[in-house]
């Protein structure tokens, strides 16, 4: 009797390898096969020598989930990656929206989540603690939700004085989208509030600058960018000439003076 399938969703991280948790390694290393964004896939370099990489587009993702649902049923172990937390935006909401609608027999699988350090995290460790207090986040893609539902959740966010990361911020089909949300986040907070653009963190082409909310604009961003508008509280601790300020967003509201 063959041994039974298993589909482990894992989150790569950012960037480094070193930021790859150890379980996330070894669900790797254990996986028969491999399924995911190319690029992804990419950067794990060699594991082990029998194992089927399966690799897809980045608009794919139902597809992906159920070819990785049905390798599982077949008694396969796979192994589903995402890049920071599969949980954050990414594939593990798609195995489970598959799960849901597929195979009855799909709901006896074993299945795990192993989870990752997600964008936002890595881009606030480098900029110091913008999420010391109450923080969202929010993608700015439009590809599965209306804009206006989009711009609904940014306005309350920001109302309610909330750190906001927003992922996904612009791209080639959709380049005016970030400079609206600038636009929202200029109606609700000072011209002053500290905004971080984090672009490829952990990677090589890494660049982190942080500005104004009056001087950000969304030709700053792409694809590889996650931007983070600070709260009220939200304050820059000045650095020698020429290097970049620490932003941190205090733990008590209205406090840390």
């Amino acid at each position: 009797m063959s041994a039974p399938g298993r589909l482990v969703i894992v989150g790569l991280g950012p960037g480094e390898p070193h930021w790859l948790t150890p379980a996330a390694r070894a669900a790797l290393e254990g996986a028969s096969d491999l399924i995911g964004y190319g690029p992804y896939l990419d950067r794990l370099g060699d594991l082990q020598p029998d194992q089927r990489r399966h690799a897809s587009d980045n608009r794919v993702e139902l597809e992906r989930a159920r070819h990785a649902l049905t390798l599982a049923a077949e008694g396969r172990q796979v192994a589903v990656v995402s890049g920071g937390d599969p949980g954050v935006f990414a594939m593990a909401a798609a195995v489970f929206e598959a799960l849901e609608g597929g195979d009855p027999a799909w709901a006896g699988l074993d299945i795990a989540v192993e989870p990752g350090v997600t964008a936002m995290l890595a881009a606030a460790a480098r900029a110091g603690a913008p999420l010391g207090g109450d923080f969202c986040a929010i993608s700015l893609s439009d590809n599965l939700k209306p804009w206006d539902v989009l711009e609904k959740r940014l306005a309350a966010a920001l109302s309610a004085d909330f750190v906001i990361c927003l992922y996904n911020p612009i791209s080639r089909a959709r380049p005016w989208q970030l400079g609206r949300a600038l636009a929202i986040a200029r109606a609700h907070r000072a011209p002053q509030t500290p905004v971080i653009f984090a672009r490829a963190v952990g990677r090589a082409d890494e660049k982190l600058t942080v500005m104004p909310l009056a001087e950000a604009a969304g030709g700053l961003a792409d694809m590889a960018t996650l931007v983070i508008i600070g709260a009220s509280t939200t304050r820059c601790v000045p650095r020698p000439a020429g290097e970049r300020p620490w932003v941190y967003t205090p733990r008590s509201y209205g406090g840390g003076r």
